[in-house]
């Protein structure tokens, strides 16, 4: 069986070395890169399982390779978590917005990071239909089709990509339309993982996945919002 791989980049070689350490002792196949553009030619070649990103590089930062990433057909499906050391929650909504899936905040324990990438690793094999993923099934609500066993979103027939946390999220929608979830419930069952502050994680995936399906994401007539309780998907009207 082959290793799944991660692409870490980070400037402080020191940082990497441990993050790689971590990683390989874990059984991953680990690539390392300290500067953008390194890290973007990696990508292109390889196409790892999934992208640990540290914001500060010498070249480009961070957030210009998620947007790159993210724009990218071919890249679009790896999981990126973010590393900073930034700690203001506005730095780290930017991240989210752009389409990171996670971020981790320097000073942190690399066992953690470990558990993080498998988590995000198990999101993302669910999307790819892998290891112990469900029979296909597809779920469609007023114009919004989800397959499960092709990977694909369509809404009213226009494809549309989504990362592997976004397209969870959407299933679980699918599955309870008119059904109002709470925060934690969506963590649970649309996430699978806990965050610290995920309230404002949450709330910035729902944010891009709104972008991606609704006609008007400011007024969103699919994801409402259920003011102090969570969220729900509208059903078929």
């Amino acid at each position: 069986m082959l290793k799944q791989q991660i692409l870490v980049v980070d400037d402080d070689k020191e940082i990497a070395r441990l993050l790689r350490g971590y990683l390989e002792k874990a059984g991953f196949g680990v690539w390392v890169a300290h500067d953008g553009g390194t890290a973007v030619h990696t990508l292109r070649r390889h196409k790892p399982d999934l992208l640990l990103l540290d914001l500060m590089l010498p070249d480009m930062d961070g957030y210009d390779i998620t947007r790159l990433l993210r724009n990218d057909a071919a890249l679009a499906q790896i999981p990126v978590i973010m590393i900073t050391a930034r700690v203001e929650d506005s730095d780290k909504i930017v991240g989210l917005e752009l389409g990171a899936d996670d971020y981790v905040t320097k000073p942190f324990n690399p066992a953690e990071v470990v558990a993080r990438v498998r988590a995000q690793l198990r999101a993302k094999n669910r999307l790819t239909g892998g290891g112990d993923s469900l029979e296909s099934s597809v779920f469609a609500v007023d114009g919004i089709q989800l397959d499960t066993g092709r990977r694909e979103v369509k809404v009213n027939g226009r494809p549309v990509d989504l990362t592997p946390t976004e397209f969870d999220l959407l299933h679980t929608f699918l599955e309870n339309p008119g059904f109002v979830f709470t925060r934690s419930e969506l963590i649970e069952r649309g996430l699978g993982q806990a965050y610290i502050g995920i309230d404002r994680t949450l709330d910035s995936h729902i944010k891009n996945l709104r972008r991606k399906i609704e006609p008007d994401p400011k007024n969103p007539t699919f994801i409402q919002t259920v003011y102090g309780v969570g969220y729900r998907l509208v059903e078929s009207r």
